[in-house]
């Protein structure tokens, strides 16, 4: 049973930053691959980022390349989403995730562990 909790969400103005922060317990972190996905009021939960196990490889959606960074402390167990030059857009829940394998995934089902969620509310 892996744990995920979300931490870092809160409100910004348009143009700044946030460092979410995703700590998990239970089997071998550094051996599967974390993701960050994102739900705004009225819409389905999109893909943000993800990094694999391992290798760490990372893969960003279109929306967000170039402004957000993903990255793992393996030593502590947590999962890290830089996001610079927010929009108003970038409004959500922001989840984070516990891949079945160490390979970074895209689709939502490619996840087994969920965090509860944190709320970045980013301000015009």
């Amino acid at each position: 049973q892996v744990q995920l909790v979300e931490s870092g969400g809160g409100l910004v103005q348009a143009g700044g930053s946030l460092r979410l922060s995703c700590a998990a317990t239970g089997r071998t972190f550094s051996t599967y691959a974390m993701g960050w996905f994102r739900q705004a009021p009225g819409k389905e939960r999109e893909f943000v980022a993800t990094i694999s196990g391992i290798t760490s490889t990372t893969l960003y959606a279109d929306s967000v390349k170039g402004r957000f960074t993903i990255s793992r402390d393996n030593a502590k167990n947590t999962v890290y989403l830089q996001m610079n030059s927010l929009k108003a857009e970038d409004t959500a829940v922001y989840y984070c995730a516990a891949g079945y394998s160490n390979l970074a995934a895209i689709r939502f089902n490619s996840y087994r562990y969920w965090g509860q969620g944190t709320q970045v509310t980013v301000s015009s």
